[in-house]
């Protein structure tokens, strides 16, 4: 059991929030839910210990452990994956060295009974108690199935840390947490970087084999799937739901339309009582009611209505120039970097308005043949792009191109040409920059809030095929809704790699698996394609049993 007792947070003037409190209980799967800057991450930071809070304490239960994946990583090098995710076990490597060392000075040493000797046959016993109550037998067993799990290949095994990507980096830091099975597990938006396989991985894991687990995530259905508790950070407070993401929406809507009815009632009663003072101010034999409703007033605590998003939910892309009938065709397409062979005789046909997502295991080469189709990069066989194709493309590192030097507003004002000059404010107050947010400068800005001001380019001209690879990292869960929207409105051609599934769910109809070195059309949409994919899989084990 873990106890978060008056929790408060203070910085620059500011009250992040107050006076929360809170217990997670040994089986807990918590969602930790709340508007960008609500304070989730510095909330699961002083959990884990990184951070102090200006007032409050957390109490962890004797001999409990808590694990903190943060969202920005910074891995040590000069090891092989298997030695750093080893290192997982590296506090009982030292036990185990301890008593390797006391048992070498009990062997040596002859005055068995002296005072010295006997605290030292106390401590090796009390030390190998706690060391052998750990089964370290399979250990190197267990660090192969995570890694595996979470898409490393055998061959990886050996290659130095500082040879893996960002994304990958994550990996191992996830690897080395999850086989140090902590009591709390916490997760700062874990699944960015990680491919649609290693996703329904970590869920099946969390849910069987982690203990206590608070997340931080915009993907919907992996929160969905793994946490049967929400807490929602908003106005400094907290709210507490014993239910799942989806069902605390409904539960959230209700809970803003009684505070909203309570308002109202309040705001007239306000209303009431200084018309009432206004009116018998000046009466003497009303004096003291006009006294007592005065102090009344000053006295009342004001309900305050949570804030709804009630950003662009209209957002469309503009219409798309008619193209020719097949704006992409790829025929015996390959490509490979020296002995690596990333893909073969690929041959495709993408159709004029066909919506279609490219899926698969990071490192397959979903990324590659985007490049190879906007003619970034040299190829083998051909690629046709069809008559009147005009080409949108948000490139995974999009949001790092941008002038920090300048404001959001400027951003996008320097690029906007014709009517669409008009729509500037439109525009950005539908990706949630209002009139203040619209004056930050570019190098204030959060991860989140660089991808959708890159995102916003797309909307600045008419194009007829967009391309989007890994459009939702970093988006919060509204805003995903209102891309989606638009992206279901768009009467032109979508080509999108993504590994969300709530976004893919109902966006495409076709599906494009990248897997060793092919490609593979499926038609049908993402969680038709994994359940097929599931049914495969245990069609293969059960011929590998056989």
């Amino acid at each position: 059991m873990i106890s978060i007792d008056g929790l408060t947070v203070e910085f620059s003037g500011t009250t992040l929030f107050k006076d929360i409190s809170f217990t997670i209980g040994d089986k807990d799967r918590i969602a930790l839910m709340g508007k960008n800057g609500a304070g989730k991450s510095t909330l699961l930071k002083i959990i884990a210990g990184v951070r102090s809070a200006t007032r409050g304490r957390v109490t962890v239960g004797e001999g409990g452990k808590v694990g903190y994946l943060p969202q920005h990583l910074q891995v040590e090098d000069g090891r092989t994956l298997v030695e750093e995710a080893s290192r997982a076990f590296e506090h009982l490597f030292e036990i185990e060295r301890r008593i390797a060392a006391l048992n070498e000075q009990l062997t040596t040493r002859t005055d068995y009974e002296s005072e010295s000797y006997m605290r030292l046959i106390e401590e090796v016993t009390a030390i190998s108690e706690k060391f052998y109550a750990v089964d370290l037998t399979n250990y190197q067993e267990d660090v192969e199935r995570i890694l595996l799990g979470l898409g490393f290949e055998r061959s990886d095994f050996t290659r130095q840390t500082s040879e893996f990507s960002g994304g990958w980096r994550m990996r191992i830091e996830l690897a080395k947490l999850l086989l140090q099975k902590p009591d709390l597990l916490l997760l700062d938006e874990p699944t960015n970087h990680l491919d649609i396989e290693s996703i329904e991985w970590l869920e099946d894991f969390l849910m069987n084999n982690a203990k206590a687990v608070m997340v931080i995530s915009h993907d919907k259905a992996f929160v969905d799937h793994i946490t049967t508790r929400t807490i929602e950070i908003a106005r400094g407070r907290i709210y507490d739901y014993k239910v799942n993401y989806s069902h605390y929406l409904e539960l959230r809507r209700e809970r803003r339309e009684q505070q909203q009815a309570a308002y109202d009632n309040q705001q007239k009663m306000i209303a009431e009582t200084r018309e009432f003072i206004e009116r018998f101010k000046g009466t003497y034999s009303k004096t003291n009611q006009v006294q007592s409703r005065v102090r009344m007033l000053e006295k009342l605590e004001l309900i305050e209505v949570d804030e709804e998003d009630r950003s662009a939910l209209n957002l469309r892309f503009p219409p798309a120039p008619r193209s020719g009938s097949y704006p992409v065709i790829t025929s015996e397409l390959g490509k490979a970097y020296g002995d690596h062979r990333v893909f073969s005789d690929v041959s495709i046909t993408i159709g004029r308005g066909d919506k279609v997502a490219f899926v698969g295991r990071n490192g397959e080469g979903k990324s590659t043949m985007v490049k190879a189709i906007m003619g970034q990069i040299d190829f083998e066989g051909e690629i046709r792009i069809g008559h009147n194709v005009r080409i949108g493309y948000f490139a995974q590192n999009e949001a790092s191109g941008l002038d920090e030097s300048i404001t959001v507003f400027k951003t996008v004002d320097d690029i906007a040409v014709g009517d669409i000059r008009t729509r500037i404010r439109d525009i950005l107050g539908a990706f949630m920059f209002g009139k203040e947010a619209s004056e930050k400068l570019v190098k204030v800005l959060s991860g989140g809030e660089r991808t959708r001001l890159a995102m916003i380019k797309l909307l600045l001209e008419p194009v007829n095929l967009l391309i989007l690879d890994e459009p939702t990292n970093h988006l919060d869960l509204k805003t995903k809704e209102i891309l989606k929207e638009a992206l279901m409105a768009f009467d032109g051609t979508l080509i999108v790699v993504s590994h969300d599934r709530d976004f893919l769910d109902g966006l495409t109809s076709k599906i494009y698996e990248f897997s060793h070195g092919r490609v593979t059309e499926h038609l049908d949409g993402v969680y038709g394609f994994l359940r097929k994919k599931k049914i495969e899989n245990i069609s293969e084990i059960e011929r590998r049993k056989a």
